[in-house]
């Protein structure tokens, strides 16, 4: 026959397991309702060109995008591994790497260097008074990881992509979609 000491040991034991497991499962709801890490969100919020010129068929220009970040996550964002590409019909005509940090806002602006116009469709014409136009894609990939309550750490990805129209006589930008 069992001693009764042994029962209640035993018995203490159950109880300290059950509170235990039953503790971690709160955790983890927590964890997964109100902590999720959620992807950031990258919206565009201007689109300039300082500095154009077309001649002979080519064209450069110099490319400034404004953009802000959102993190919707309770703890911090931090991005490593961020780049800028601008496109023309699926040809890279511009590039820049997103030096690494804690970005809320981001001011990007490089010099494209020139490239031929005839790459894509022919000219799309724009309103009467402006002209040809030409259209550009800009990409931006940011990669990093977000950390909630100092203790979990997940790899997130922020990406925006935006159709900008210029026009071809004098550069103006006429509009752009993200």
């Amino acid at each position: 026959m069992a001693k009764p000491e042994s029962r209640t040991n035993l018995a203490s034991c159950f109880v300290a397991t059950i509170f235990l497991i039953f503790l971690l499962i709160v955790v983890f709801i927590v964890y997964f309702t109100v902590f999720k890490p959620q992807d950031p969100k990258i919206a565009v919020s201007a689109v300039q060109i300082p500095s154009f010129s077309a001649t002979n068929g080519t064209v450069n220009f110099t490319f400034s995008q404004y953009a802000s970040v959102r993190n919707p996550n309770r703890g911090t964002f931090s991005h490593y591994d961020s780049s800028l590409q601008l496109l023309y019909y699926g040809r890279q005509v511009g590039f820049m790497f997103v030096p690494a940090g804690r970005t809320q806002y981001m001011a990007a602006t490089f010099t494209v260097q020139s490239f031929p116009l005839g790459l894509g469709p022919p000219f799309v014409d724009g309103p009467s008074n402006v002209g040809p136009t030409m259209e550009i894609e800009s990409r931006i990939e940011m990669a990093g990881r977000v950390r909630v309550l100092h203790l979990f750490s997940r790899h997130v990805e922020a990406k925006a992509q935006c159709r900008v129209a210029i026009a071809i006589t004098d550069g103006s930008v006429l509009g752009f979609r993200c």
